[in-house]
């Protein structure tokens, strides 16, 4: 199996995961998609998007793959008067990530990054591993304090 860097990172913080694997269908990336695909809850998996704020500042939010992010609550959770969502082709150069595979673990800098609030509501969560069709599987508690991340209600 394929080791990523957010595996190694999680291995060296001493942040207990395990990993789970899909078969990637290239014409439908979706976390909704991933979630039947681990034969789990989609609620409990959860995508990482990548904004920016009018004062050019990057933020990252994790939320459940079947949610959309509420944009003024996120930039209320951040202390920020807007967000707008970054464009794919960013994607890449700002975290080391590509779309379908954006873990918060392992982005090239750190960001100010928030858990939506209903991860705590599960004894673990899936996040991507940094690769499409591989996910971390982590105790959301553990996550956050890893990441430094808070929860807010973001959806």
């Amino acid at each position: 199996m394929t080791v990523t860097n957010a595996m190694r990172l999680l291995k060296q913080a001493g942040v207990p995961f395990e990993t789970s694997s899909y078969e990637v269908d290239e014409s439908d990336l979706s976390g909704v998609h991933a979630a039947a695909q681990l034969g789990v809850d989609p609620d409990c998996v959860f995508k990482t998007l990548v904004t920016r704020s009018d004062k050019r500042n990057i933020y990252v939010f994790c939320i459940p793959v079947a949610q959309e992010l509420n944009l003024r609550k996120c930039a209320s959770a951040v202390g920020e008067k807007k967000l707008e969502m970054i464009h794919v082709k960013e994607l890449l150069g700002l975290t080391g990530y590509i779309r379908g595979g954006c873990s918060p673990v392992g982005m090239k800098k750190k960001f100010p990054t928030v858990l939506d609030e209903t991860a705590q509501l599960f004894d673990r969560i899936y996040v991507s591993a940094g690769q499409r069709g591989l996910q971390l599987i982590v105790e959301p508690e553990a996550l956050r304090n890893y990441l430094g991340a808070e929860y807010r209600d973001v959806t």
